[in-house]
């Protein structure tokens, strides 16, 4: 089972649809699909993904290990060259994570029952603020 995150707290996923693996999105015929969610890998460039994003309504990207930034570089690229849909963090974000993972576009993250009773809701709440308190923030005050 997994615990979905967002900035109220842990939530019920309200998305019911499935995933598609990548692999079977880019070498089938889901080109005339649409309104599907896709587990993209966090070797997959932003580019790549681009020719979906007017079908995918939510792109879930694999965070294997806490300690790989990948799918943070990926989440802020697919941000920057225009995907407007729901994007996921799945797999092993921490909750000192959250905020970078808001702040590179990701509006979710899915993590496993086992790491949501390590670190609880209010160690994500905590980091909910994400918009307030950053480095740029100050800086521009100061300024």
């Amino acid at each position: 089972m997994t615990q979905l995150i967002n900035d109220t707290g842990f939530v019920v996923d309200d998305w019911t649809g499935g995933f598609r693996d990548w692999e079977a999105v880019t070498s089938s015929s889901y080109a005339t699909d649409a309104g599907y969610a896709v587990d993209v890998p966090n070797t997959v460039r932003a580019e790549q993904i681009k020719p979906y994003f007017n079908q995918v309504a939510l792109i879930r990207i694999d965070f294997p290990s806490s300690h790989d930034g990948r799918g943070f570089t990926i989440a802020r690229h697919l941000r920057l060259i225009g995907y407007t849909g729901r994007i996921r963090a799945h797999g092993r974000v921490l909750a000192d994570q959250y905020a970078m993972a808001r702040r590179c576009g990701i509006d979710e993250v899915e993590i496993s029952d086992a790491l949501a009773a390590r670190q609880p809701e209010d160690q994500w709440l905590f980091r909910a603020n994400w918009q307030d308190f950053n480095y740029q923030s100050r800086l521009r005050r100061s300024a």
